[in-house]
């Protein structure tokens, strides 16, 4: 159990200790770190997908054969109609961006961007939290490495995200200490989206496989729909490119030797 909570916790501190960056940084954060940062986030996420989510997925069905692939499928696919719902009613901000989406609201541009950012945690939350429940099952392929694995890796992405966070709060005019508080409680959705899945896997093991695709689908949208997009915009977006190959190699080796 204590693990567990350890587990969850993880990629919870790497968000704090991003966010600690406005203590020490200037109020704007350079494009060309920005940019990187979002590519590396980006290629942690993806290689969590595949390594950590899918291909645990699929080969928890083996037994099916050729049909082995189809949770994994049906799970994906509702992971990302799932970020596609949450994204389409809640109201939400982007950083350097002054158009909301989501539904119409007058909640203040601090708050839209809180949400922004609790709708990308979320699912890193909960993949974290599915694979925990992996490990807790048993006898199913995913071990407690390979659960620590996906819990440092989120963590290590989170790092430059809580900086990427707290940074533009900072800029808005808020103080360093606002900024970091905000910036440290966007990933607390993270330990709690985390610990619903484990207690809902819990009770449904037999579609946990379905969990872990549908993880992977969320998490995909997030890359796709936001992170990518913003790293691609303007000049220094070949660094994102740079950064995306250095997170995905960095969490296919955490997975590979620690899994």
């Amino acid at each position: 159990m204590e693990g567990t909570v350890i587990g969850l916790l993880i990629p919870l501190l790497g968000t704090m200790l991003g966010s600690a960056f406005v203590f020490f940084m200037k109020k704007d954060m350079p494009a060309l770190v920005q940019k990187t940062l979002l590519g590396f986030a980006s290629g942690v996420m993806v290689a969590a997908s595949v390594w950590s989510l899918l291909i645990p997925a699929m080969e928890m069905c083996e037994a099916d054969g050729k049909w082995a692939v189809l949770p994994a499928a049906i799970g994906f696919c509702l992971g990302m109609a799932f970020l596609l719902f949450v994204d389409y009613v809640t109201p939400h901000l982007h950083i350097d961006s002054d158009t909301p989406e989501g539904l119409r609201s007058h909640l203040s541009r601090t708050a839209m961007l809180s949400l922004a950012v609790t709708i990308h945690n979320l699912p890193e939350g909960m993949a974290v939290g599915v694979v925990l429940a992996g490990a807790l099952q048993g006898g199913i392929g995913i071990s407690a490495t390979a659960a620590l694995a996906m819990s440092l890796g989120i963590a290590i992405q989170n790092i430059p995200e809580g900086a990427i966070i707290s940074m533009p709060m900072r800029a808005a005019g808020n103080s360093r200490l606002r900024s970091f508080i905000i910036g440290s409680l966007s990933g607390v959705v993270e330990p709690i989206g985390g610990l619903l899945v484990i207690l809902l896997a819990s009770f449904m093991t037999p579609v946990l496989p379905y969990f872990l695709a549908f993880a992977a689908g969320a998490m995909f949208y997030v890359v796709v729909e936001e992170l990518i997009p913003e790293a691609s915009e303007g000049v220094h977006s070949n660094l994102s490119t740079v950064g995306f190959a250095a997170g995905f190699v960095l969490m296919m080796v955490l997975d590979v030797v620690m899994g």
